[in-house]
C-alpha cells in the first residue's frame, strides 16, 4: 500500500511553469492499470487542445475551469467530475483568479 501527500511529489512543469503535473500513483508504483495525476493550473493557464486514444476521468478539486470540446465549453468548479472518452478532443482552461487543481486518472499507457 502507498499512502502519501501530494506535497511530497515533485511536479513536472509545463508551459513556463503555468501548468504543473504530479503523478501521485502510477507505473513507478507498480500500479497495474491506472495512473492518478494532480494537475495545477495558474490563472489563465490551460492544457493544450488535444485528443488521445485513452479515456480519462477528472475531478475538479478547486478553482474555476472551462472545459472545451468539439461540442463547446462548460464551466466547472469544485466538486465537478468529467469523463473524457477516448479520441475526444478536450482542453482545460483556468478562468478563475486563483490556482485550479484537478485529479486526472488515465490508464498507465497514458502516463508512460
Amino acid at each position: 500500500m502507498k499512502i502519501g501527500s501530494y506535497k511530497d511529489v515533485e511536479p513536472e512543469s509545463f508551459f513556463d511553469g503555468k501548468v504543473l503535473k504530479r503523478v501521485l500513483i502510477g507505473p513507478r508504483d507498480n500500479s497495474p492499470n491506472f495512473a492518478m495525476r494532480l494537475f495545477t493550473l495558474r490563472p489563465g493557464a490551460s492544457t493544450p487542445y488535444h485528443s488521445h486514444d485513452w479515456e480519462h476521468e477528472v475531478f475538479i478539486i478547486d478553482g474555476k475551469v472551462n472545459i472545451k470540446s468539439k461540442d463547446g465549453e462548460v464551466t466547472a468548479e469544485k466538486g465537478t467530475f468529467v469523463f473524457v472518452q477516448p479520441n475526444e478532443e478536450h482542453q482545460f482552461v483556468n478562468v478563475g483568479d486563483k490556482f485550479a487543481h484537478f485529479i486526472c486518472i488515465v490508464p498507465n499507457r497514458g502516463e508512460q
